[in-house]
């Protein structure tokens, strides 16, 4: 995966932007997978950053309690400070309380996981997850990020946002994806114009090739941040047909309910 752009870059525009506290942040998101363990070279190589500026960094993170250090191995990984946010933010998310009795039914009718999901950057993270009785399912839990370009659940976020920010979030995964981009942006344009006339997105084996899934935007009244709900599986058991004649329906009939009593 390329480098993420230094996030100085910011301040150059911006004279209320903090370019340290930016920089922090940016090696808190560099852990990638849980459990995982980085060294100082690691973060460098994942965020762009000079390894004097990353040594400085992590030393006060550690301090701060939101990094763990083993001299042994000279690596560091997240500490529990970091999962209080996290769980902060989920317990200000009225909407999943809200949504998941509806999102288990989902789950339990079709045999197959029902998530919510948010934007993080270029992929979205997971925030909640109901399993369905089917054995054969995707080992998909809260938290874990998945592409936005070629999900179902990333499309219908896109689908689901202002003009304005869904333009330059497609300038992003055009300069990222490079070379890869013509055959991404025609499937995303499909997923928009499915949503324009049957209020879903598919990816069929897109982001995966052996995964369907069909999503749909959720907007809240409030004014929040858009989510999206997804229902996926293996293509060998969530066919396209089943998707378009009754899956599709019940997730948007889903989405609808839990529009109807969010605040």
């Amino acid at each position: 995966m390329r480098p993420r752009k230094e996030p100085s870059k910011a301040g150059d525009t911006d004279r209320d932007f903090v370019v340290a506290l930016g920089r922090g942040l940016e090696v808190l998101r560099a852990f990638r997978k849980e459990g995982e363990t980085l060294g100082n070279g690691d973060f460098a190589a994942r965020t762009g950053l000079s390894k004097s500026t990353i040594s400085r960094l992590t030393y006060t993170l550690h301090r701060l309690g939101y990094l763990s250090f083993n001299p042994e191995t000279a690596r560091y990984r997240l500490a529990p400070p970091v999962l209080s946010l996290g769980y902060s933010c989920l317990a200000g998310m009225p909407t999943l309380q809200l949504a998941k009795p509806y999102m288990q039914d989902l789950a339990n009718y079709s045999g197959m996981p029902v998530a919510l999901a948010g934007r993080d950057r270029l992929t979205m993270v997971y925030l909640e997850r109901c399993r369905g009785p089917n054995p054969v399912t995707l080992a998909i839990e809260v938290g874990a990020h998945i592409k936005l370009a070629t999900t179902a659940i990333g499309r219908a976020y896109l689908a689901g946002i202002s003009e304005d920010l869904r333009s330059e979030i497609l300038l992003e995964i055009q300069e990222y994806e490079g070379a890869s981009w013509p055959a991404i942006e025609r499937g995303i344009y499909d997923a928009f114009e499915s949503y324009a006339k049957y209020g879903y997105c598919l990816s069929i084996g897109e982001w995966k090739t052996d995964v369907n899934s069909v999503a749909v935007p959720f907007i809240p009244s409030d004014g929040s941040p858009v989510l999206a709900f997804n229902c996926g599986g293996a293509a060998s058991q969530l066919s396209r047909d089943w998707i378009e004649t009754d899956i599709a329906a019940r997730l948007n009939d889903v989405v609808r309910n839990i529009s109807a009593i969010s605040p």
